[in-house]
């Protein structure tokens, strides 16, 4: 066990946290329960209780089944943090080739602003270039401000939202040698 210093004199018995794993799981990986948990939970408390059901159901994790999606989670000792998915993206009920839809896209209050969001955002647009898509679009709530600041520091652009409900973002990816 470590001992380090608290500041008020006394050690603390407190082991380091282990450095994140992120991981790409299919959709039916147990570990993906971790994600939708947290999501359940966060969406509960910034929408309401139906407001989270509604959201959870529009989306089914079925929707991220491969070949065409992917999950990404990160661990940390053990417990799942952060994590999001893709899928392919279908404006107005018809798939639009080329483009993935970002969702779930997550990370516990109790692990912001450590760079896993950051992370997140990465791993899930180097899994859609690997699905071959070219472009990503990912939509948030207004009650989101967290998800709005990040989506604009990594160059997402916000599109005039058809509705006051969904804020959409859309972003080229560059393959590799773009980079």
């Amino acid at each position: 066990m470590t001992t380090t210093g608290t500041g008020a004199g006394r050690p603390s018995t407190a082991a380091p946290e282990s450095a994140p794993r992120i991981l790409t799981v299919e959709h039916d990986d147990p570990r993906v329960d971790g994600l939708l948990a947290g999501l359940l939970e966060e969406y509960t408390q910034r929408y309401g209780a139906d407001g989270a059901a509604y959201e959870l159901s529009r989306y089914p994790v079925t929707e991220f089944v491969a070949p065409d999606g992917r999950m990404v989670l990160v661990e940390l000792d053990g417990e799942i943090v952060a994590g999001g998915a893709v899928r392919p993206y279908r404006a107005d009920r018809s798939q639009e080739p080329g483009t993935a839809e970002l969702k779930r896209i997550w990370t516990s209050d109790r692990h912001r602003r450590k760079g896993l969001a950051r992370a997140v955002m990465g791993a899930l647009e180097q899994a859609a270039r690997d699905l071959g898509y070219t472009r990503v679009v990912l939509f948030t709530g207004p009650s989101q401000p967290e998800a709005v600041g990040l989506y604009d520091r990594l160059g997402y652009s916000r599109l005039d939202p058809a509705t006051v409900d969904d804020l959409p973002y859309p972003k080229a990816i560059p393959f590799a040698a773009e980079l």
